[in-house]
């Protein structure tokens, strides 16, 4: 006998049927025992006339029964299969579960975050948690579809890679066939999808994993994933058209409240002087009472700014006191080009960058990208670089550009964060399958850890703390 599905039920009176799922509750009464057995589909209540005494809460269950339907005033309206109910005929205890560490009912906010982590796989049982991976999964599917019909192709970049300028600290990982020498995660594909252009594939995007070394809070995590999009030949109104049409089409596929109409466009002088930050909520308070999504671009953001003394990543990619706002590889606008080579008025000279924001965070970033070799080289120069640093660290982007690269443009937009105001909830971590705690420890599994003696020797290292 095939299993059939907790919500197939109602469409299956008269029948016998196997379930297979989890006890989620059990009441045991004189001579009859009353069950409701959940799976990925939902949940139905089963009635056996006898004792089910050898089963606990949560346990891994396969019941046959017959679908009978429910009397009229037996019936829960609140409830998808509240039209029936199963007669359990025979059943089978899969896996028997212990007494559980954390509490699986409810929406868990009361629970113990350190124990909800460490219990990850019970703490995803609960309703809301499978809701919410549901809906980013159908987000991102819808994303995909967009993209695809908007004549875009998937593309994969390594996760191996070099070190980059990108705003944070790399996670670095070392070679053992290459003792004394790292790789790097990739905090974004931003080099690899530049390439992508010069190789000619002109309309590139992926749902891409990426990695930050930086302090973590709600909204931040070491690693997160975004859709970075990448294209060639279009000009900044395109490739905002392209990601605007494929986040109103995504965000209506999972039913969200987004604001109706084009996304407003601000350039960054007039929120900085209307709002005073560049992550602002344009919602009246009646959209937020409802949850509305309101999105807005901000454009002409500063190319360079001062080194902030205090993030260690800036220092280290702002030799000279200056560094980018965004990254290194954005275009300048044409009438500022000439004080770009030249090195002239930093603080006015205005990128081809624009972002993305939505409810007061910023949803993603991008850039009409520079593909000339000289103003990048005058990047790296105004940044305190010599010419043999920068041949060092970009010259493969510096040929690339020598070598037929046309001009290109794009985005990269951040699932977690949007999934989370799609979901009302207010931390990443709810939206995220196993998400790291504030410390930087893993979910379930004890990492960091140490490494061990043979795994150091092996890789010609030393811990020296």
């Amino acid at each position: 006998m095939e299993r059939s599905l907790a919500k197939e039920t109602p469409s299956l009176v008269g029948t016998t049927i196997k379930l297979q799922g989890w006890v989620e509750n059990l009441r045991i009464l004189s001579k009859v025992s009353f069950l409701d057995l959940r799976d990925r589909s939902g949940k139905v209540q089963c009635v056996a006339g006898f004792k089910l005494e050898d089963i606990t809460i949560e346990s891994v269950v396969e019941i046959e029964g017959e679908v009978k339907k429910r009397p009229e005033n037996m019936i829960k309206q609140d409830s998808e299969t509240g039209t029936v109910e199963i007669e359990i005929k025979s059943y089978k205890v899969l896996n028997k579960a212990a007494a559980l560490p954390i509490p699986v009912e409810g929406d868990g906010y009361d629970v113990n975050e350190e124990s909800r982590l460490k219990y990850r796989y019970l703490d995803l049982r609960r309703n809301r948690l499978r809701k919410n991976l549901k809906l980013r999964s159908d987000f991102v599917r819808a994303v995909r579809e967009s993209l695809y019909n908007q004549g875009f192709t998937e593309v994969e970049t390594p996760m191996l890679t070099a070190p980059t300028k990108e705003g944070a600290r790399d996670f670095i990982v070392p070679s053992r066939m290459q003792p004394g020498k790292f790789y790097a995660l990739p905090q974004s594909p931003q080099q690899y999808k530049q390439l992508l252009m010069s190789a000619g594939v002109e309309n590139y995007f992926q749902v891409a994993r990426c990695v930050r070394d930086e302090n973590l809070r709600a909204d931040r995590g070491f690693e997160h994933t975004q859709i970075d999009v990448e294209t060639s030949f279009r000009t900044q109104e395109e490739v905002r058209a392209v990601m605007e049409k494929m986040v109103k089409e995504a965000v209506s596929a999972v039913k969200g409240n987004i604001k109706p109409g084009d996304f407003p466009v601000f350039t960054f002088k007039e929120v900085i002087e209307k709002f005073g930050d560049d992550k602002f909520d344009i919602r009246t308070d009646e959209e937020k009472e409802k949850g509305v999504l309101a999105f807005a671009w901000v454009t002409r953001y500063p190319m360079f700014k001062e080194v902030d003394k205090e993030d260690i990543a800036e220092v280290r990619d702002g030799k000279s006191g200056w560094t980018f706002t965004h990254n290194p590889f954005s275009g300048t606008i044409a009438q500022h080009r000439e004080w770009h080579l030249k090195g002239e008025h930093l603080a006015e000279i205005e990128a081809t960058q624009y972002d993305l924001v939505c409810n007061g965070f910023e949803m993603g970033s991008g850039s009409i990208r520079n593909h000339d070799p000289e103003l990048l080289r005058a990047t790296y120069k105004i940044m305190g670089y010599t010419p043999e640093e920068t041949e060092a660290s970009i010259g493969h982007m510096l040929k690339a550009f020598e070598l037929g690269t046309p001009p290109h443009g794009g985005m990269a937009l951040g699932i977690d964060r949007l999934v989370m105001l799609l979901a009302g909830e207010k931390s990443l971590k709810e939206v995220i399958p196993f998400p790291m705690t504030y410390s930087g420890n893993t979910s379930v599994m004890d990492a960091p850890i140490e490494a061990k003696p043979e795994q150091l020797k092996e890789l010609g290292l030393k811990v020296e703390i």
